[in-house]
């Protein structure tokens, strides 16, 4: 009798692991920006581009589509992987996939960046809210609401100017997190971090102390992620998973939330 307890709590315990790792159920939210030849690249930086190699009919009669694209690494909706900002640190190829899976803690600053464009996410922001919401697990992937990713399709709106080259990096204008903040993710472990600007550090940094905090202790950071607005506090699963480029600074991301059917 005992023995057949125990091979219906196994068989239970089964169905649960399995239930909670379907993801047929529920829904997905997408949190890449398109690539394009309007995505938002650093003023320094090479621009995306596509060129098309064939696109239409064959004179053998069927359809055929292919194209070229060239584009820096840093750029559009992407990730910054450690190597980026702390020597020998992992590069893109080296990241844990797991590391960029995990649950998602969505901390909205929209409020406070409304108001300031140059706004530093800091550790008060993030006290308040695990004050409110729990403490931040480890390993999960933590986002930043600025509320910027809706003047994406306006570049001087979004990065404060949309002029190009090395002088032009003076204009710039939008929120990041502070050193602080980051020293205060690192304690809790995180898997990563996002945002919905152009750079984890804001605009007029000259230390970069957010990147180099998160970087040394070998977490990655996503740059230019799309609107987060549909997703909760807590409660949604984030898959972030970048091209694999050996060696890689960092690489064009895709990256999507999934919530579970309430």
């Amino acid at each position: 009798m005992l023995y057949r307890i125990m091979l219906a709590v196994t068989a239970m315990g089964m169905a649960v692991s399995a239930s909670a790792q379907d993801l047929s159920a529920g829904r997905w939210i997408d949190l890449t920006h398109a690539f394009n030849e309007q995505s938002v690249y650093w003023p320094t930086a090479e621009t995306f581009k596509k060129t098309e190699v064939f696109h239409g009919h064959t004179e053998s009669g069927w359809f055929y589509a292919a194209y070229n694209f060239l584009a820096a690494e840093h750029g559009g909706t992407h990730m910054n992987s450690p190597i980026h900002f702390a020597e020998g640190a992992n590069t893109t190829d080296q990241v844990p996939v797991g590391q960029m899976i995990g649950p998602g803690m969505v901390i909205d600053v929209s409020a406070q960046a409304a108001a300031n464009a140059d706004y530093l996410v800091s550790a008060a922001d993030i006290l308040a809210f695990e004050a409110k919401h729990g403490a931040i697990p480890a390993g999960a992937i933590v986002l930043l609401n600025t509320g910027r990713a809706a003047l994406y399709s306006d570049r001087k709106a979004y990065m404060g100017t949309d002029e190009r080259g090395l002088d032009t990096v003076a204009k710039l204008h939008f929120p990041g997190l502070s050193g602080e903040g980051a020293a205060l993710l690192v304690a809790r472990k995180i898997g990563a971090v996002g945002i919905d600007t152009p750079s984890i550090d804001f605009d007029q940094s000259r230390d970069f102390a957010a990147h180099v905090e998160l970087m040394t202790h070998n977490i990655p950071a996503f740059e230019n992620v799309a609107d987060m607005n549909g997703l909760p506090p807590t409660g949604s699963t984030i898959i972030a998973l970048p091209m694999k480029i050996e060696g890689g600074s960092g690489g064009p991301l895709r990256i999507v939330a999934h919530l579970p059917e309430k």
